[in-house]
């Protein structure tokens, strides 16, 4: 038993040792060239300060010179991936035969080396702010900056307030851009004023964080009237080349301030006000006014009614106490009425009572003498 274990073990020493030995097969480490027009950049373009820099294509065509050419070697059939932020991704430059503007591109690809190690593309961007590429093969990736570099003026634009106070001091601001709306600095910038007074003539466009591309200018305005200050850029060659598809390049820019006179205006604004400030104290008089008026005649009328009601209660009051009256009248002499009739049937009472009584008292006195005289034929007494 203990010899079948042993040979057990061993065999699975040895399997364990052949599993071991067998090489495994890795994918080869992607590397990555960079060039520009065929040399390499000045920079490593591995962060964002190493950034390489790009021209903008502000001729609208992405040439060799434009771009980042990026060939990436990886494994032999494997695809390699890219993504950019503030960049574009192309395959090839431009070519008489075919054309690349500064509107081509994407924001992402993805290259098959098919039988080779290969894939190659190429990047430009149109912004100063940084941008990204990132590379992944095989669950790999690498990450490069690229940067571009500012064109020429193609527009400068001014802002600032249209209408001021008369003597008072405006700033106005010049701002200069390429024909992709990055700033330009560094740039020199002419003003001329007419009916008013500049501080300065000529400025160049800032490089500051807070002043990035523009430049203040500030104005003394006049008394009356209005200012036009026209600014234009000093050196023909800071300017852009007109190109078709972009927008038309603008040297200069005019800026009309309207002058007010603020006192007059306040002097005029307080007179309108105490002229409505006393209308409404007239309207509002008035009113009172009318209000006392309605007020009085609507206490009259109130006054006349209560008293026109105190006569119609008196004299309610009055045929009140004469129906009280004549229904008294008319008691009394209904009860005398009653009562002489009472009276008179009494006296007749009396009266037939006293002749019935005489008539029985006659009858009886001769029914007497009679049965005196005729005791066989007597008749009966009256009672």
């Amino acid at each position: 038993m203990n010899s079948f274990k042993k040979i057990a073990l061993v065999l699975a020493a040895a399997i364990m040792g052949t599993l071991v030995n067998v090489p495994v097969a890795s994918a080869a480490p992607m590397s990555v060239a960079l060039t520009v027009n065929g040399s390499a950049p000045a920079t490593a373009g591995t962060s964002t300060t190493t950034a390489v820099e790009l021209p903008v294509p502000a001729d609208n065509s992405v040439d060799a010179a434009d771009a980042l050419k990026f060939v990436v070697t990886v494994d032999t059939g494997t695809a390699v991936t890219v993504s950019a932020t503030n960049a574009s991704i192309i395959l090839a430059t431009a070519t008489a035969a075919a054309p690349v503007t500064a509107s081509s591109g994407s924001a992402s690809a993805s290259i098959a080396t098919g039988t080779g190690i290969t894939a190659t593309f190429f990047v430009f961007t149109k912004t100063t702010a940084v941008g990204t590429v990132s590379i992944t093969n095989q669950g790999a990736t690498n990450v490069y900056y690229v940067q571009g570099a500012v064109g020429k003026i193609n527009d400068i634009s001014v802002s600032g307030l249209d209408v001021g106070a008369s003597g008072t001091q405006v700033t106005l601001t010049v701002t200069a851009k390429d024909v992709f709306g990055n700033k330009v600095s560094g740039k020199s910038i002419t003003a001329v004023v007419a009916n008013g007074t500049l501080d300065t003539t000529t400025a160049l466009t800032g490089s500051a964080l807070t002043d990035f591309g523009t430049r203040d200018f500030k104005v003394t305005l006049p008394t009356t009237g209005s200012a036009a200050v026209i600014f234009s850029v000093t050196t023909a060659s800071d300017l852009a080349t007109a190109v078709t598809g972009f927008n038309t390049v603008t040297s200069s820019v005019a800026k009309n301030i309207a002058v007010r006179d603020l006192a007059a205006e306040l002097a005029t604004m307080t007179t309108a006000k105490a002229a409505s400030d006393a209308a409404l104290a007239a309207a509002l008089a008035k009113a009172a006014s009318d209000s006392a008026t309605a007020k009085a005649a609507a206490d009259a009328a109130a006054a006349t009614a209560a008293a026109d009601l105190i006569k119609a209660n008196a004299e309610i009051a009055t045929l009140k106490a004469n129906a009280v009256i004549a229904k008294a009248a008319a008691d009394k002499a209904l009860a005398d009425a009653v009562a002489a009739k009472d009276a008179e049937i009494a006296k007749l009472k009396a009266d037939n009572a006293a002749a019935l009584a005489a008539i029985k008292k006659s009858f009886n006195d001769l029914a007497k003498k009679w049965n005196a005289k005729n005791p066989k034929a007597k008749v009966t007494l009256v009672k």
